[in-house]
């Protein structure tokens, strides 16, 4: 997103250019592992590998922390995004327990990282509070409290109120030692060490295939071959695999706003609601030519990708709702939406990729705490190719079928075959001279359905509107001016450049 001046942001994304990376892959590498994405997990795993003396390198297809990582709010909280008697009721109290100690764990190391190599990234321990509106009362704060002392987290109390002024939120659950960082900068500290240890760190390097075996191969979109004893795809949403992981997640796109408060005038915590969609609150400091402040950053207002384009409207709900709970803020300085990948039972894929060579791996489902599951994902995928065991590594198994969630996968893969009608219906307009300039649509030409951008000159660009993945037609994103795949997630810029995953290569040219 930009903000008012067209500055391209969110908060933390001017980190990712200055990045001490090895640039471009300009000959074919051999590795023990390959890691294809330099996010939170890859770039985690890279390190914890690089650590263990593994030849590793990292392939990015844009800069490091340019995708999901840069556009999160940071928090890190075992406080679990679908709660912990939800959790307990799909994998049992066992289950549960060990996704409180995993992310409690991940937590843990991330701040050992930080001190091990004085990494100045904004990292601090702080309380969370997780509350519910007035009129939905007690009943789910009394049932989560109760689970997460089962899963192990003893010291989550009820407290009459969070630390909010002009803001009562009635009884709420606080949980201690939470915390928070600024993700590029950590993520600069971990690129500077993984270097250091001899690994490799190209970026603007796309992976057009990715192949298991011995050795694992990975192709490049420049020509260039990298072979390894194995392979970790960490893209946010696997692009090398059609269906087996996609049936079990969806894709939502979360909205931001960052508002501008007094310094001190917020209490520091995390906060979050209970309302679906949720909405999750923190502060970061800030500095700017007139004085210190706090940058009050508020998400929520999540809808399916590619189901929606009212990300006005949703901008709006988050200020109105932020501006009653926040009366203090100044004005509006920045909004940003990111995708996320819902899993059906809660808890992120993580190991062996499903109906593929045993040395290919994937991270993804990382719900709305990717910066915890992304650092499980370090320490469990370590294990795996360390030839370790790892007790959490059936819980977060890629293959398994958990039961209990047949009708959240019945529900979404029925909303998934519902985005297939679009095939026949007509399209968004009757012709291009509808198309105004800055915006994109949809029309039908034939048999053959056309993604159409007009840009600011007033040039046609046009692709085709069949997602390279499994066929879904794309929807036009007028604030962000993408092309989004309603079906797994998809989604491409307005010359339809693929950057987010499941699929892996462009759209291509209507004429093609």
């Amino acid at each position: 997103m930009k903000n008012e001046s067209g500055k391209t942001i969110s908060i933390w994304m001017e980190t990712a250019e200055k990045f001490p990376t090895d640039g471009k892959l300009l000959a074919d590498a051999h590795a023990d592992v390959c890691i294809v994405g330099a996010g939170i997990a890859g770039m985690t795993t890279a390190y914890l590998l690089a650590r263990e003396g593994k030849r590793v390198v990292v392939l990015e297809n844009g800069v490091v922390g340019g995708g999901m990582t840069g556009r999160t709010t940071a928090h890190l909280f075992n406080a679990m995004d679908d709660r912990f008697y939800e959790l307990e009721r799909l994998h049992g109290e066992k289950g549960a327990r060990m996704a409180a100690e995993s992310h409690t764990a991940a937590i843990d190391r991330i701040e050992a990282i930080i001190r091990a190599e004085h990494i100045d990234c904004d990292f601090e321990r702080l309380d969370g509070y997780l509350f519910a509106p007035p009129e939905e009362g007690q009943h789910d704060l009394e049932k989560e409290l109760d689970a997460a002392h089962r899963a192990g987290l003893i010291d989550v109390e009820h407290v009459q109120r969070a630390p909010l002024q002009g803001f009562d939120t009635g009884r709420c659950l606080r949980f201690p030692r939470q915390a928070q960082f600024h993700p590029l900068k950590y993520l600069a500290g971990l690129t500077k060490a993984v270097r250091r240890d001899g690994g490799k760190v190209y970026t603007r390097m796309h992976a057009t295939d990715i192949e298991g075996g011995h050795p694992a191969r990975i192709k490049t979109s420049d020509g260039y071959l990298v072979t390894a004893d194995a392979v970790v795809v960490a893209t946010n949403t696997p692009v090398n695999n059609l269906f087996a992981i996609h049936t079990k997640q969806a894709a939502y796109l979360s909205y931001v706003i960052g508002a501008r408060v007094p310094s001190g005038s917020v209490n520091k915590a995390l906060y979050w609601d209970t309302l679906d969609p949720y909405h999750y609150v923190r502060l970061q400091h800030m500095q700017d030519d007139h004085g210190a402040y706090d940058m009050l950053i508020v998400g929520g207002e999540d809808h399916k990708t590619g189901q929606a384009d009212d990300a006005d409207v949703r901008f709006a709900a988050l200020e109105q709702w932020a501006r009653v709970r926040f009366p203090m803020i100044e004005n509006i300085q920045m909004q940003w939406s990111g995708q996320v990948m819902e899993p059906i039972d809660g808890l992120a894929f993580i190991g062996h990729n499903p109906l593929d060579q045993p040395n290919v791996y994937v991270a993804t489902g990382d719900s709305g705490q990717g910066m915890t599951h992304g650092t499980i994902a370090g320490i469990l995928l370590t294990d795996l190719i360390m030839g370790r065991e790892n007790a959490w590594q059936t819980l977060y198994d890629p293959a398994r079928i958990t039961l209990l969630a047949l009708p959240e996968f019945l529900h979404h893969n029925l909303n998934v075959a519902a985005q297939y009608t679009d095939l026949v219906s007509g399209g968004d307009v009757q012709s291009t001279q509808e198309v105004i300039a800055g915006e994109g649509a949809v029309i039908r030409r034939g048999l053959k359905k056309v993604a159409v951008y007009r840009d600011d000159e007033g040039a046609l660009h046009e692709c085709s509107a069949v997602c390279v993945h499994l066929g879904g037609i794309v929807s036009w994103n007028s604030k962000e001016k993408t092309w989004d795949c309603p079906c797994h997630g998809s989604r491409f810029n307005a010359y339809g450049k693929v950057f987010q995953g499941p699929a892996n290569r462009d759209l291509p040219q209507a004429d093609s």
